[in-house]
């Protein structure tokens, strides 16, 4: 594996799983539960989070043949999503309301889709349209170690929320935001440079 092509993608990836608003989220919806539950949620959402986006990674080419969209428009749909979801997240977006007592939240909503939401979806499926051979394999790795980073994140939730406070998670999710509105405006820019060529 290449280290020089992994370290990229593996930050790319971790930034597009919203780590910060999936944390807030997390706190907020699990908020007086048992440490227990607590950690069973976090694993199970982090599962969750890597089976999807393997699914999504091997399979969007397949998906792009099947509905006849070239990958260049579907860089250009991604990016508009990406943004506003980046926007949302600058903004200031609010955390999920706590649900009902006994609802299992572990993949839906957690995992899908407050941390692999739709734009998080098109930018995971046009990365498993690019790579190809050894970059496949690099991609997945990177994939795997994001997820397993957000899940580390999830599970040390208690402890970064005494650390970082309410407005340390919010400067977070700000700068999350803006790594991810220039993902989307070079996603977008690539899109549309292709469609002139």
């Amino acid at each position: 594996m290449d280290l020089s092509s992994f370290i990229p993608l593996y930050i790319k990836i971790f930034f597009l799983l919203t780590p910060f608003f999936g944390l807030s989220a997390f706190m907020a919806m699990t908020k007086g539960e048992p440490p227990a539950r607590r950690r069973s949620t976090a694993l199970r959402a982090t599962a969750a989070v890597m089976v999807v986006g393997l699914v999504i990674f091997f399979f969007g080419p397949a998906i792009f043949e099947t509905l006849g969209i070239t990958l260049d428009a579907f860089r250009v749909g991604a990016g508009a999503l990406l943004f506003l979801s980046a926007v949302s997240l600058v903004k200031g977006k609010a955390a999920p309301e706590k649900p009902d007592p006994g609802d299992d939240i572990a993949v839906v909503p957690l995992a899908i889709p407050i941390i692999v939401g739709p734009a998080t979806i098109g930018t995971l499926m046009i990365l498993g349209s690019e790579l190809a051979g050894a970059g496949l394999y690099t991609g997945v790795a990177a994939l795997l170690a994001a997820s397993a980073s957000m899940g580390l994140l999830l599970l040390g939730s208690h402890h970064l929320e005494r650390l970082l406070g309410p407005m340390g998670l919010a400067i977070l999710m700000k700068l999350t935001g803006l790594i991810l509105a220039a993902l989307a405006a070079q996603l977008v820019f690539t899109g549309i440079r292709n469609f002139m060529a």
